[in-house]
């Protein structure tokens, strides 16, 4: 499988599945671990990114790994990274980097 076919899953829409699974609300929730319902609200609906500390009381609020959904933020990140015109572009003109002591060998 190419990176291409890679279809990435933000945690959002993970943590969002389980509140809905426990039948909790988003704003009940944002209030329980201490976030502005406005930043949990777009993170559950991808339009920012999860951050460490926030998988933290998420982690401790449901027993959903940190470190699962951090992975899942990276994963998300490095596709979409990856679909980027101008970063790909960028990426194809870079030679692998060779330094003078390498090259006297």
């Amino acid at each position: 499988m190419s990176h291409t076919d890679f279809v990435p899953t933000h945690p959002g829409e993970v943590i969002k599945d389980e509140l809905y699974a426990r039948g909790i609300s988003q704003k009940d929730f944002a209030r329980h671990i201490g976030v502005p319902y406005t930043m949990f609200n777009d993170i559950l609906n991808e339009r920012r990114p999860l951050s460490a500390a926030i998988a933290l009381l998420i982690e401790s609020a449901l027993g959903i790994s940190a470190d699962l959904l951090v992975g899942l933020q990276t994963d998300y990140n490095l596709q979409k990274a990856r679909e980027d015109t101008a970063i790909t572009q960028r990426v194809r003109k870079i030679q692998p980097y060779r330094s003078a002591a390498s090259l006297s060998i």
